[in-house]
């Protein structure tokens, strides 16, 4: 490819809506331009690295015996209603009607269609297992589309959906997965974790992430370094910090703490550790009779220590807590408690409330809380003297680094990442619902077991230059780099000698399957530099004339601070090595 004929339009400057610096930096290498929030035309240059991800998905998904096909975009209201899906998928889910006023939805995934082909397609056991995958356009109405690719509304994804006869059969694909999405990953060349994570409303009850280590990412990856164990914050399981319950040492008394509505506030007031309060938070189920009308509220209070906070996913996976809750409404706190919120606590309810206690609380003696009394809170509580035992004591706040390790090897910390991948085993959640049955050896019919598995294509270049930049611009793994190797030549309009060994050189990286780019555009050499950089090009070669009377080029990895001398005659030899296809 020469420079002249591609399309480059680099900016010195990002737009001033532009957030973080893969967005920023995207927009000004002219990978990107913005259609609409969350909505955005992939130029040539950015489209380049984009099919280089799907070339590398697509080996090893074929090499794990994966199909590939393609689902529409615009697909059937009833399906989804089949699942239920379509009222809860909630606003994310584009819907739109056709002329007839028939209803569709603009896929944002697509459990619902791929089940449906199954059913149809796959009668036998004897058909199994299967595994089909697709890399398409997807559309997610974001509420607040930002940071460019990493969070937009419309973007590229590769998604598939195995079909097994046993959940055996089933773990071993979810298995082969797992081992296909760290080959992909490592192939793109990027720095990740795979991390235990939460099913969310894909559903199912086994799931991995794949995150990319960067210090913006939006999520938050807790690791042990001294093991294997691995989880999002979500999902990251917070041992007690205290083997076991020590004896009251205090009295309960009840202390004035005015103005102290927090437990920082009361620790500060009393001069006591942080640790030693607990804070009360207050949640409420909406209760239904038998015919699915309004029967009341049920609240219930959970108790973590003060200088914890609550895990919600944790805490709705909780029974009476997973079909939904909400927090309470100070009507319905003070009714329970007799008290506004920041001074509530387990002793002297107005009405009974259910009791869930974290798992270090539970174990805790001699703690604060508050009194249900505007400025007061208890001290020396502790549990059996003065309170019942909770209803439920469980895992329901966030893990901090330090903690031990739930594996019992280490203690745990913490690092950012970019969510990019993430498999889930689905079970029959879907099949179960839409009736679609195999014949199994038996004769019987069956449900499919599924597993579903995604990548977000685009969302890979966001990721991997939010891990991969300087102050110059993006630095691409060479995998996915839109060019592998640049040539500059410094006097293009002025010497036939610079011109001819340029293309000499471009014909015979071209031969030997190298992805370059001759940028003949006889521009200064510090504006082929600076756009070389920002576009993160991994190799760059200059050829000059005074550096060919001397039979040298200049070469400069991207990475690389400093620029290197190299024989003419060797750095066709040295770019290959650099490749790795000496």
């Amino acid at each position: 490819m020469r420079a002249s004929q591609f399309h480059l339009f680099t900016l010195k400057e990002a737009p001033s809506d532009a957030e973080v610096v893969s967005q920023k930096l995207m927009l000004r290498a002219g990978m990107i331009r913005k259609a609409a929030a969350g909505i955005y035309s992939y130029m040539p240059l950015g489209l380049r690295s984009i099919r280089k991800v799907e070339t590398i998905i697509r080996e090893e998904m074929d090499r794990a015996g994966a199909m590939e096909l393609t689902m529409p975009l615009v697909q059937p209201a009833e399906l989804w209603q089949e699942t239920g899906r379509w009222d809860t998928m909630g606003p994310e889910m584009l819907r739109l009607q056709d002329r007839h006023d028939r209803d569709f939805a603009l896929q944002p995934t697509s459990e619902e269609v791929v089940t449906d082909i199954a059913r149809q397609e796959i009668k036998s056991y004897r058909q199994l297992p299967k595994n089909f995958y697709q890399i398409q356009t997807k559309f997610r109405d974001e509420r607040r589309p930002r940071f460019g690719v990493m969070r937009g509304r419309e973007f590229t994804m590769k998604d598939a959906y195995s079909f097994d006869r046993s959940k055996e059969a089933a773990g071993h694909s979810y298995a082969l997965m797992f081992a296909t999405y760290t080959r992909i990953f490592d192939r793109i060349g990027l720095d990740y974790r795979a991390v235990a994570a939460d099913t969310g409303a894909i559903g199912g009850d086994r799931s991995h992430e794949f995150q990319v280590i960067a210090d913006t990412g939006e999520d938050a990856i807790v690791y042990c370094p001294d093991s294997d164990y691995a989880a999002n914050i979500e999902l990251a399981e917070a041992v007690s910090l205290l083997e076991h319950r020590a004896e009251p040492g205090q009295a309960l008394e009840k202390t004035p703490t005015p103005g102290s509505a927090t437990c920082a506030d009361v620790a500060a007031l009393l001069q006591v550790p942080l640790a030693t309060t607990v804070k009360s938070l207050v949640l409420a189920t909406d209760d239904v009779d038998a015919k699915g009308e309004p029967a009341g509220v049920t609240l219930w209070l959970l108790l973590v220590r003060g200088d914890h906070s609550l895990n919600e996913i944790k805490t709705s996976k909780l029974d009476g807590l997973k079909t939904g809750f909400r927090f309470a409404t100070e009507a319905e706190i003070d009714e329970h408690f007799g008290c506004k919120p920041g001074y509530l606590g387990p002793i002297g309810l107005q009405k009974p409330v259910k009791l869930i206690a974290d798992r270090t609380v539970a174990h805790m003696s001699d703690f604060i809380c508050g009194a249900n009394d505007a400025d007061f809170h208890f001290t020396g509580v502790n549990w059996g003297r003065d309170l019942p035992e909770p209803d439920v004591v469980a895992d329901i706040r966030n893990v901090v680094e330090g903690n031990p390790s739930p594996d019992g090897k280490g203690t745990l910390a913490i690092q950012r990442g970019i969510e990019v991948g993430h498999v889930f085993y689905l079970g029959d959640k879907y099949s179960k619902v839409m009736n679609a049955t195999f014949l199994d050896e038996d004769g019987k019919p069956k449900h499919f077991e599924m597993g579903c598995y995604g990548i977000g294509v685009t969302r890979i270049l966001g990721a991997a230059i939010e891990q991969n930049h300087d102050a110059r611009g993006i630095i691409w793994p060479t995998a996915i780099a839109p060019f592998e190797v640049v040539i500059c030549p410094v006097g293009w309009g002025k010497s036939q000698a610079v011109r001819d060994e340029a293309q000499k050189l471009y014909e015979a990286l071209r031969a030997q399957g190298v992805d370059v780019i001759l940028d003949d555009r006889d521009e200064r050499p510090g504006v082929m530099f600076a756009d070389w950089e920002l576009i993160g090009v991994p190799h760059r070669v200059t050829i000059g004339e005074r550096g060919l009377k001397e039979g040298v080029v200049e070469y400069q990895g991207r990475r690389e601070a400093e620029v290197s001398k190299l024989a003419l005659d060797t750095i066709a030899a040295h770019l290959l090595g650099a490749l790795g296809q000496a």
